[in-house]
């Protein structure tokens, strides 16, 4: 048997134990998680508590941030899977690299032109790997999208509709953390809008060429709240009298989990993972509307509105032979508030073919069990088990992580500017 594939994390944050409870379970064969990295060590020794406690595995080491260089000489990780804030992805996938090891990032890849650029450069300089998590791609429902599309169903696809919603649940939930400051997150057309951008890229097999876009923040803040009548406010949810009975508060002391993630790291970085959505400071749309060119000359229009009574999708392929449409409704969730498997997990969906010629008829699909419509156990399985042959080459690159935001970090520009975005002028490939 060959040794097992080392792995060091950084960012102790929600989105890191998807990744440590799957090498402590179902991957230990093939896997070890040697260290845990992050600028707070009260978080880091909560993630141990949860490998030893829940997971029946064993602690690791812990480094703080600064330490990076040193974790990775010590313990000598194979990869290092980046679950930090956003704004800081490209720092560790960049300083990973140079170090010697290949690189597994949550999505976004990182927030902005620049940071993308740098990031290019140094796959090219090291020439390590980088693989971006998306796990949208490995939905089954999803798979069969692509499938439809590759085998001609439609013909040459010429247009997409997609409008996805985020509810008063999931959506507000952005809102409250640091990715209501756009420097952190590069707003929702960069953290969010990456799966919904580079699914399009994967369904039509083309990449943006250029963008137009509108976005403005409509319902969360202070003054959007006031404008409505609002005049009970509070900076926190935790222990504010004006938070009680209010659907959009978080009281982190009445979730453990979350109180202690959160709170109780809170003493060391000072992060309030509970702030009111309806506070001032916010720098992020909750309300989007992008028109995007792709090469082969498909155009899309796309809506992301951040604050909707249910959680899910619309979508509609336009084509020479005719289209398909699918609408998929999801479980509604809060990050770390509850199971992972809930995270996107499959609540309803139609997939309908309706060819120019012939009567419309429904696509049946598989249900795949697990968070994000059943893609999240395909994608462990392929990052740590023994992945199968995949003719949809669903594995996603530093390239394909790359065309996602872009889209989305060209949306941005054109908001400020109010011009049109050509993508070739935002970076250069290799």
């Amino acid at each position: 048997m060959s040794a097992k594939k080392k792995y060091a994390l950084v960012g102790t944050g929600g989105r890191a134990e998807f990744f440590y409870s799957a090498i402590a379970t179902d991957y230990k064969e093939t896997s070890e998680l040697v260290a845990f990295c992050d600028i707070n060590q009260i978080r880091m020794d909560y993630a141990n508590r949860r490998l030893t406690e829940k997971y029946d595995y064993h602690a690791v080491n812990t480094y703080k941030a600064d330490r990076f260089d040193d974790m990775i000489k010590t313990e000598k990780p194979d990869v290092v899977i980046v679950t930090s804030v956003d704004r800081t992805h490209h720092t560790y996938i960049i300083r990973a690299m140079e170090l010697g090891c290949d690189v597994i990032t949550e999505k976004p890849m990182t927030v902005d032109e620049k940071k993308c650029q740098e990031i290019l450069d140094a796959v090219e300089r090291t020439g390590r790997n980088v693989r971006v998590t998306f796990n949208y791609r490995y939905a089954p429902h999803h798979t069969k999208a692509r499938e439809l599309i590759a085998d001609g169903t439609i013909g040459k696809v010429t247009s997409v509709h997609f409008e996805w919603l985020l509810n008063t649940k999931h959506g507000a939930d952005y809102f409250r953390r640091w990715h209501r400051d756009k420097r952190n997150s590069g707003g929702l057309l960069v953290h969010k809008s990456t799966h919904h951008f580079d699914l399009v890229n994967f369904w039509i097999g083309s990449q943006p060429e250029s963008v137009f876009a509108y976005g403005d923040l409509l319902f969360y803040g202070r003054e959007n709240a006031e404008a409505r009548g609002v005049t009970k406010f509070y900076d926190r949810a935790t222990g504010h009298p004006n938070a009680e009975g209010d659907p959009f508060a978080l009281p982190l002391d009445r979730n453990e989990h979350l109180k202690a993630m959160y709170l109780d790291a809170e003493p060391e970085d000072g992060y309030r993972r509970d702030q009111s959505v309806f506070g001032d400071g916010i720098s992020i749309e909750d309300t989007m509307g992008v028109l995007v060119r792709y090469k082969n000359n498909a155009i899309m229009t796309y809506s992301l509105n951040a604050y909707l009574p249910w959680e899910g999708y619309r979508i509609a392929f336009n084509g020479t032979k005719g289209r398909i449409e699918m609408s998929i409704v999801e479980q509604s969730y809060v990050n770390s508030g509850g199971k992972k498997s809930e995270e996107g997990a499959l609540k309803a969906k139609t997939i309908k073919v309706f060819p120019m010629f012939a009567e419309p008829y429904e696509v049946d699909v598989e249900e795949g069990a697990g968070g994000h419509g059943g893609g999240d156990p395909v994608l462990l399985n392929d990052l740590f088990g023994t992945p199968v042959e995949d003719k949809f080459k669903r594995a996603a690159n530093h390239i394909d992580g790359a065309r996602s935001i872009l889209t989305g970090i060209a949306a941005n520009r054109s908001i400020q500017t109010g011009q049109q975005i050509k993508i070739d002028e935002l970076v250069k490939f290799h």
